[in-house]
């Protein structure tokens, strides 16, 4: 009874975070706003860059907040109902993301929400990540480029800067975000990847 009971907690942060990641924010606000399915838009894709190719930015940049608050909300009430499972929270609303039950495990490829994660966890990481994504999005213009070099800058700076229990989650995270880019580094190796603010059918 025992150990079914120490099972509870662990189990049920990541229910709730998997739940939580698993809002297709993107899909739903597109959807309200008379911008059609966003799965039939651009890549297909249900975050904020394929929002901004319906040419709502407004829609856009709710679901970029939204699928970052989702992140911080599955850290947050899981932390504060279950101390010490935010992890498995954050792991789990990550996934969530990525792989929603409710899309036929088709969805996101994790940035905005690994930044929400990132900050609920450990806010001054959170800072490193927001400069690295909006410094190299403002400089280079490549959503694919900011959004990966902006995953892997957390474990980084995790491991430099503490704390450094978390730098396993953020290294799996991060890997699984290059993983969901596979076929954005494919283009950039071809020279065909788009620049934000050009319209173009993929991303």
């Amino acid at each position: 009874m025992a150990t079914q009971i120490i099972w509870i907690p662990p189990a049920a942060a990541l229910l709730i975070g998997y739940l939580l990641g698993s809002i297709p924010f993107g899909v739903i606000l597109t959807r309200l706003g008379g911008a059609g399915d966003l799965r039939q838009v651009g890549s297909g894709n249900i975050g904020a860059t394929n929002v901004l190719r319906t040419g709502r930015k407004g829609l856009a940049a709710a679901t970029l907040l939204l699928d970052m608050l989702k992140g911080v909300a599955a850290v947050g009430i899981v932390a504060a109902l279950f101390p010490g499972q935010a992890t498995l929270a954050a792991a789990g609303a990550f996934v969530g993301h990525c792989y929603p039950i409710w899309l036929g495990f088709k969805g996101g490829k994790g940035v905005a929400t690994l930044m929400g994660i990132v900050v609920a966890l450990a806010w001054p990481l959170g800072l490193v990540y927001a400069v690295v994504w909006l410094g190299l999005l403002a400089g280079l213009r490549i959503s694919s480029v900011a959004g990966m070099a902006a995953a892997v800058s957390a474990p980084v700076a995790a491991a430099i800067l503490g704390p450094f229990d978390i730098v396993p989650l953020l290294l799996a995270l991060a890997l699984l975000v290059i993983w969901k880019h596979r076929a954005n580094i494919s283009r950039l190796l071809d020279g065909t990847e788009p620049r934000v603010g050009r319209a173009k059918n993929a991303g």
